[in-house]
């Protein structure tokens, strides 16, 4: 029989403490006078949290100032204090303003300066940079992990063979900085929680493809920040599990936390314009068009049954995959996620991912026989997005896939 979940403090709760306590537990540790670093989304958190080590996530912090709307003080004082190119990307600008600052604008999400910084260039090469930069303006330690570009759809022995050789020499830089040293059995036991938190995100972020969908598909957005920071912990399991059963539970019981009848179903290509998230989320709602497919959020469930394998699932994120691979990502989550159309975000920052959206949007709409409409905007600077194109888009694509659907219901 399945769990009632409905006596607990609800999941996004727990998500959103875990969330905060990520800064309070780096905060606590550099007061005890341990060293802790800043990580890039897709290093191995494998690595940090076997040693035992307190990290917080840049990429993290600065969608959250761009959220609480202090993203453009921040990219202006880049911009103008530091001479930074509006070009670059802003969580890049945001956080570099941050490391000269030190503090944020609205006080919310400080996090401790760093004493080393952890970045793979699995993300895009602006990322190893930025951590460059971060390390030289701080005069601390970079670990760096180089992913070479894979055109395959599968991960080589000799590329495998040269992460382990990485992923050893990390380890062993971190253990001379920090006086940690790296236990086995820890490491397998990490491996399984970040296994067991995996499995339950993705289980948690698949009930969107029940119709009607069980979830608002932009709450996966806010729930993923503890897939990045906490795969490796009990905790993250447990919530992700909480998650999971709770959509369950919504299933049965015919609920939704989508409150309004589901239209259409899309997927929504690229990060959040999180500067709107409510301008984003708000025409679809009204307009019945629900979120049932995204790589975004899934992207941070990876899946592997032992360390090898973990060597080479780092591999398997967005921006570090063939213009094939892509595609067919994409076009999975939209069979999965029953989606009748596809949103995709043209984002100024991230011009690697945004790069192939076109060409991918191309290939969509001609194998899949759905509209893809693009809306051009940004991950955190707010100049970047312009709410009447975005409606204007929105309005677009829901009257292409009502007329689909006319013509379907009528056997055109």
């Amino acid at each position: 029989m399945a769990e009632d979940v409905s006596e607990r403090k609800p999941a996004k709760i727990v998500l959103r403490e875990m969330a905060a306590k990520a800064y309070q537990d780096a905060w606590d540790a550099k007061r005890r006078g341990e060293k802790i670093g800043w990580c890039a989304s897709n290093f191995p958190q494998e690595i940090p949290t076997t040693l035992g080590l307190k990290v917080v996530y840049p990429e993290n912090q600065a969608a959250a100032i761009a959220a609480k709307g202090a993203g453009l003080e921040m990219c202006e004082y880049a911009e103008g204090e530091m001479h930074l190119s509006n070009d670059l990307c802003a969580y890049a600008r945001i956080n570099l303003a941050y490391a000269q600052k030190g503090k944020c604008p609205n006080g919310e999400q400080e996090m401790p300066m760093p004493d080393f910084v952890l970045c793979a260039n699995n993300i895009c090469s602006c990322m190893q940079s930025w951590y460059s930069n971060i390390a030289k303006m701080l005069d601390i330690p970079l670990i760096m992990l180089d992913f070479p570009y894979n055109d395959e759809d599968l991960v080589d022995e000799k590329r495998t063979a040269y992460m382990r050789g990485q992923f050893d020499h990390a380890i062993r830089q971190l253990e001379e900085i920090t006086g940690k040293k790296w236990d086995d059995n820890r490491f397998k036991q990490v491996m399984e929680y970040s296994q067991r938190t995996a499995r339950a995100w993705l289980k948690a972020a698949s009930f969107a493809n029940f119709k009607p969908s069980p979830l608002n598909g932009f709450e996966l957005f806010n729930h993923m920040a503890v897939a990045v920071t906490a795969r490796g912990t009990k905790e993250a399991a447990e919530a992700f599990e909480q998650l999971a059963a709770e959509y369950e539970q919504n299933v049965r019981e015919n609920k939704s936390t989508y409150k309004v009848p589901e239209q259409h179903r899309i997927l929504f290509e690229g990060i959040a314009c999180w500067p709107y998230l409510r301008a984003t989320s708000g025409p679809l709602k009204e307009a019945g068009v629900n979120v049932t497919s995204t790589v975004y959020a899934a992207a941070f469930g990876v899946i592997y049954r032992n360390t090898e394998e973990l060597m080479q699932v780092y591999y398997n994120v967005p921006n570090c995959l063939s213009l094939e691979h892509a595609t067919k990502l994409r076009e999975d989550a939209i069979v999965a996620g029953k989606a009748d159309g596809a949103l995709c975000h043209i984002n100024r920052s991230c011009k690697l991912w945004s790069g192939i959206a076109l060409e991918m949007g191309r290939r969509i709409e001609s194998d899949m026989n759905i509209p893809v409409v693009t809306f051009d905007g940004d991950q955190a600077d707010p100049r970047n997005f312009s709410e009447e194109q975005y409606k204007t888009r929105v309005e677009g694509l829901v009257e292409i896939m009502q007329n689909k659907k006319s013509e379907s219901e009528r056997g055109e």
